[in-house]
C-alpha cells in the first residue's frame, strides 16, 4: 500500500460538495486522515471563498487509476473539466503525492504543494513530519518558510466543519 496525499476544495455548495466527496474516498481508499477544514479567497478570479483541506489515504492503486477516480468523484458532484483554470468548483481534488514518487506523468509531487499556503498549511498539519521527495525538507518545514509574515490560515466555524465530517466519525488516530 501506498500513502497518498489529496487536497480538496469547493466554493460551490461546499458542504454538500465536500461531505460527499469524503464519503466516495473512504468507499475507495477505505480510512482517511483529514486536516482540519480552511477558508480560503478564490485565487485568480473574484468568486466566492473556497473550503479547503488535505486528505491522506492509502491505495494499492496505481497514480493513472488514482487520477481518474478523483476525476469521476469530481463529475459525479458537477465538476466540468475544460472551463477555465481559475473559475468556481463544484469540487477540486487534486493528488498531491503518491508515496515519495516523483514522476512528469501525472506531475508528483504536485507543484501546489510549493505554490499555495492552503494546500501546504494542511499538508503539514496532517503530514509535517513526512518529507517533500523533490525538495527533501519535511512538510512542516516548508510551511515554516512559506508562513512567515503572513496572516494564518482561517479554520472554518466548528458547525461547518461538523457538517463536512458528519457521520464520518473519527477513531482515536484521527482517521475517518
Amino acid at each position: 500500500m501506498t500513502k497518498i496525499y489529496l487536497s480538496l476544495g469547493s466554493n460551490v455548495n461546499p458542504r454538500e460538495n465536500l461531505h460527499a466527496a469524503l464519503i466516495a474516498l473512504r468507499s475507495a481508499y477505505g480510512p482517511l486522515r483529514c486536516s482540519a477544514i480552511y477558508c480560503t479567497p478564490a485565487v485568480g478570479f473574484a468568486g466566492h471563498d473556497f473550503l479547503n483541506f488535505v486528505v491522506g489515504c492509502n491505495t494499492s492503486a496505481p497514480p493513472p487509476a488514482v487520477m481518474a477516480e478523483l476525476r469521476q468523484i469530481e463529475a459525479q458532484h458537477g465538476r466540468h473539466r475544460g472551463e477555465a483554470r481559475f473559475a468556481d468548483r463544484t469540487l477540486d481534488i487534486d493528488l498531491l503525492t503518491y508515496g515519495d514518487q516523483i514522476s512528469s506523468t501525472p506531475p508528483l509531487p504536485r507543484a501546489d504543494i510549493e505554490a499555495y499556503d492552503f494546500v501546504l498549511g494542511p499538508l503539514a498539519e496532517i503530514a509535517g513530519h513526512e518529507w517533500h521527495p523533490v525538495l527533501r525538507q519535511t512538510y512542516a518545514e516548508l510551511w515554516a518558510l512559506m508562513s512567515l509574515g503572513k496572516a494564518p490560515l482561517v479554520r472554518v466555524d466548528a458547525a461547518t466543519e461538523q457538517a463536512i465530517f458528519e457521520t464520518l466519525q473519527p477513531n482515536p488516530k484521527g482517521l475517518i
